[in-house]
């Protein structure tokens, strides 16, 4: 996992540096999800459902969630 290029969201930048996801583009066409407080645990999604799940985010679908 060295040499990737890590990104997290602007919104996180007032928050703690353990509340925050990171995402990064793997060499394999794979993108990589992790959370800052436990960088080794690593979450590999295929970028065609990642863009579907962004879609699901700017629509609001997951606004609401059960409780």
């Amino acid at each position: 996992m060295s040499g990737l290029m890590w990104r997290k969201s602007s919104f996180s930048s007032g928050l703690g540096s353990s509340e925050c996801v990171e995402v990064a583009a793997s060499p394999h066409n794979l993108i990589l999800l992790r959370e800052s407080d436990d960088p080794t645990a690593v979450i590999t999604i295929a970028p065609a459902r990642w863009a579907t799940f962004i879609r699901g985010v700017k629509r609001g679908d997951f606004d609401r969630l059960p409780q």
